[in-house]
């Protein structure tokens, strides 16, 4: 009734809520995507997605498909590798970004090191940036990170917007300069923050520098300053900060799973848990169900 295709068709769309990108991610055409997303709606007598000519959004049914959808695969996956005898193995080197650290990726890698227990995983927790430069230098395997939109590296987990966060309480001041919460160079956040303050000719100061993510959430509880953040993963206590305040957009920012050099066995396993990654992605924003 549902094709695996159309299953991690309807996944791809689901987590980028964009019909092109999903096309992109999986060798597709979108007229293809489009028609696996529809056989799947009609298998299900549901409407899965609202869209128009400008957006993207999952329906309610589309949401509680997401779980089943995961399910399935994850399912088949493992009957596949059972009756396949393949086993793999080796050291796994994968770096993943600060913004992780709330999300469920510990039930990804849970699951991946069950279903792989002879693979030596190790994992690296990191600015994205950093990774970046560490991947690039052959020091990681894989890395779940940040890109600028128009960097071409990686494979689009999903896709999102940045604003400005802080406590729900704090209060700018327009006539001095913007406190900030920043990682430290080369952060990515960091870095698009600047430049927007800069190219609306906003004064801003450092209010705070940490590159623990868990250190910046406490300065902006703390109503130190505001932070630029993942619209999708908001942490609890912060709020996004009003128009009004006068702020400049921050733009967009991409989530990926990038590769690095290696060959052999540890590219398999890399190729594992970035599959893995992209059928599970949904499970990384902290507002969605399953």
């Amino acid at each position: 009734m549902y094709g695996p295709s159309h299953l991690r068709t309807f996944l791809a769309v689901a987590q980028t809520l964009s019909f092109t990108q999903a096309a992109r991610r999986l060798g597709l055409r979108q007229s293809t995507v489009s028609q696996h997303v529809r056989r799947l709606e009609d298998a299900t007598g549901r409407q899965l997605f609202s869209r128009d000519t400008h957006s993207v959004e999952l329906t309610e049914d589309g949401e509680a498909m997401l779980g089943f959808a995961r399910r399935l695969l994850e399912v088949q996956e493992q009957a596949t590798a059972f009756f396949t005898g393949t086993r793999l193995r080796g050291r796994l080197r994968f770096g993943a970004s600060e913004d992780f650290v709330l999300t469920r990726l510990p039930e990804i890698l849970e699951r991946f090191r069950s279903d792989h227990p002879e693979v030596d995983l190790e994992l690296t927790v990191e600015l994205s940036g950093t990774l970046h430069e560490q991947l690039a230098a052959g020091k990681l395997d894989l890395v779940l990170a940040k890109r600028r939109p128009q960097d071409p590296r990686g494979e689009l987990v999903w896709h999102d917007r940045l604003v400005w966060i802080g406590a729900e309480r704090l209060r700018l001041d327009p006539d001095r300069p913007v406190p900030l919460i920043v990682y430290p160079p080369p952060g990515i956040t960091r870095a698009l923050a600047l430049e927007a303050l800069e190219r609306e000719g906003r004064a801003w100061r450092i209010a705070c520098t940490s590159g623990s993510l868990n250190g910046l959430i406490a300065a902006a509880r703390a109503g130190l300053g505001v932070m630029a953040h993942s619209h999708g993963l908001v942490p609890p206590g912060l709020v996004r900060v009003p128009d009004r305040a006068g702020l400049p957009e921050l733009g967009e920012v991409d989530f990926v799973v990038v590769h690095g050099r290696r060959h052999g066995a540890e590219r398999g396993a890399a190729d594992a848990l970035a599959a893995a990654i992209l059928s599970g992605g949904d499970r990384l924003h902290p507002g969605r169900r399953g």
